[in-house]
């Protein structure tokens, strides 16, 4: 996506595109959510709703030839960087249509023609993968990107100092965007670890590293693309701690009781979208019959996913023998 600015404000037009992307993002999981009470859905799922922003705004800024690693969490990451819903959607339900012809479900995604690399269940398993992708790109002098999603609680594992050592030592191409939600399934942040903003730890490692507030689209937008900017001139990683709150438990499986009922509400109340919308209006971009026409757009086209992901045949028990070995 182009980046435009006016007054060091995103232009009207991109503006209305990243809320569009944060509405498909919030309407999908939403139907994800329908089709899971129905049954439809192998497993669990994990949700980012209220986190809109940190995908949208990250990705907003990149290429087609950038690439992405993906968390356990990846629906709003995939649909941000490009992926098609109808093909997200058939792959959550295990259809023969999706992404991955149903055999990697909602945590195992990947389109990599959309700069989309497969996610990675495992917390922080992406982050030393996002290096060795941006490690090719600088082999090949290539000015691509790639940028790496994890959780705070990832910044505590062995893989995480590993990544970010290497990264800064060999002035990588790529840029880590941390969602801090406050929450590793259900241990606060600052129980497992004493830092108090976690982009400090980047820092110890030679890189710029900056905390941003994560429910904002724009201030996210702004703050990464500097930071893809950098890179695509070799100047090296960078690190963005964005500070977010999922909206439900870690799962479906999860009723989040661990968390205090105030702390939840006065995080709805900074809803990325909530705030994002009304940026909109009182800039002029659009009235209310625009934001609502704009929503209703794709509240339709997540419907359209739905009945092709539904349509789409499950796949047939020999199809889980293809793929797996490499022809010639």
């Amino acid at each position: 996506m182009k980046r435009t600015m006016q007054n060091n404000k995103l232009s009207k037009s991109l503006l209305i595109e990243l809320y569009r992307r944060m509405v498909r993002i919030r309407a999908f999981e939403s139907k994800v959510t329908q089709l899971f009470l129905k049954g439809l859905v192998p497993g669990t799922i994990h949700l980012s709703t209220g986190q809109e922003a940190v995908a949208v705004g990250a990705t907003g800024c990149l290429r087609a030839t950038d690439r992405v690693m993906l968390t356990h969490r990846p629906h709003g990451q995939a649909l941000a960087k490009g992926m098609d819903p109808k093909r997200l959607l058939a792959e959550i339900l295990g259809r023969e249509g999706g992404c991955c012809r149903g055999k990697g479900g909602s945590m195992h995604l990947a389109d990599p023609k959309a700069g989309i690399m497969p996610s990675l269940p495992i917390v922080g398993a992406g982050i030393p993968v996002a290096a060795g992708i941006a490690f090719a790109f600088k082999q090949g002098e290539s000015d691509s990107v790639a940028m790496g999603f994890f959780g705070d609680g990832a910044t505590n594992i062995g893989a995480f100092h590993e990544a970010m050592n290497l990264a800064a030592l060999w002035k990588l191409p790529v840029v880590y965007v941390c969602e801090n939600n406050l929450y590793a399934v259900s241990t606060r942040i600052h129980s497992a670890t004493l830092v108090a903003e976690l982009s400090e730890k980047a820092k110890m490692y030679g890189m710029p590293a900056t905390a941003v507030d994560g429910n904002d689209v724009e201030v996210v937008y702004q703050a990464v693309s500097a930071a893809v900017e950098r890179a695509r001139r070799g100047e090296g990683p960078s690190f963005i701690e964005c500070k977010t709150y999922r909206h439900s438990g870690h799962s479906r499986t999860d009723p989040a009781t661990y968390r205090d009922e105030q702390e939840v509400q006065a995080w709805k109340k900074r809803d990325p979208l909530i705030l994002c919308r009304k940026m909109i209006l009182d800039r002029g971009c659009l009235d209310e019959k625009g934001c609502s026409d704009l929503e209703a757009e794709e509240e339709q086209l997540i419907e359209e996913a739905a009945e092709f992901a539904l349509c789409s045949p499950e796949p047939e028990g020999l199809k889980a023998l293809e793929d797996v070995y490499q022809d010639g």
